[in-house]
């Protein structure tokens, strides 16, 4: 009997220390199940933001060919235009070239040794034209100077339109402010613009999918636009801190 009760005891011992050590295993092998899952998060994380930088990337060659197109179409005119004002000096001497031949004509008019006076004569009118066609040469150009540097003093106090600072916005980042930029959106006016049209437009550049709505964009550059600082702040506190996107 004691040798039984002995036995027992030794088994249930052993399924106690049998169950502790299986739970012990138990959790460590949760653990292991938990880190793995985590594990896969971030890599799942690392590529979606593989994916993101790849777009911002596609995104700055877009914007750097089309800068490239457009320096290349404004050297163009630049040429251009320097080609066609090149021609204007021939043009002002083939004007003036009756004045030059004009003693020509009165030259036989001076050895003619039967008529000087019927000579003279025809020669003067000649060169009387001669002479308002190079007055009226100097007139033009002295009326199209003035003009020349009105146009050039205007195009040069013309004001330019100062950018506003795009990170203000809850949801605008560098990388998103650079994106807008390249897009052409520097102020806030331009944004409490849009329309739908224009959120369907950016948010598939920006692969973005109802962040705009979502983080009411539109209504922050409205506030902005209008100056109504103390407003926007009320709305939107977080606007300005490190978790502004």
């Amino acid at each position: 009997m004691g040798t039984f009760f002995y036995m027992l005891l030794a088994f249930l011992v052993g399924v106690l220390v049998g169950w502790f050590i299986w739970g012990r295993l138990r959790g460590e092998l949760d653990s292991l199940r938990g880190d793995m899952d985590r594990t896969r998060s971030e890599r799942d994380r690392l590529r979606a933001d593989a994916d993101r930088l790849t777009g911002e990337l596609d995104v700055c060659r877009g914007a750097r060919a089309d800068l490239e197109r457009q320096l290349a179409e404004a050297q163009g005119a630049k040429t251009g235009a320097t080609k066609a004002a090149i021609p204007a000096p021939s043009a002002l001497m083939s004007t003036s070239a009756p004045a030059k031949t004009a003693p020509a004509k009165s030259t036989p008019a001076k050895t003619a040794s039967k008529k000087p006076a019927a000579a003279k004569a025809a020669a003067a009118p000649a060169a009387s034209a001669s002479k308002a066609a190079a007055s009226k040469t100097s007139a033009t150009a002295n009326k199209a100077a003035p003009a020349a540097k009105k146009v050039t003093a205007g195009k040069a106090t013309a004001p330019a339109v100062k950018p506003d600072s795009l990170r203000r916005l809850i949801g605008i980042g560098p990388v998103n402010e650079r994106k807008l930029h390249g897009l052409g959106v520097r102020t806030y006016a331009q944004i409490a613009a849009w329309t739908a049209a224009d959120i369907k437009r950016i948010e598939d550049v920006l692969q973005f999918d109802g962040r705009i709505e979502r983080e009411r964009w539109i209504e922050q550059a409205k506030l902005l636009a209008a100056g109504d600082e103390k407003e926007f702040a009320r709305r939107f506190p977080t606007a300005g801190t490190a978790s502004n996107t």
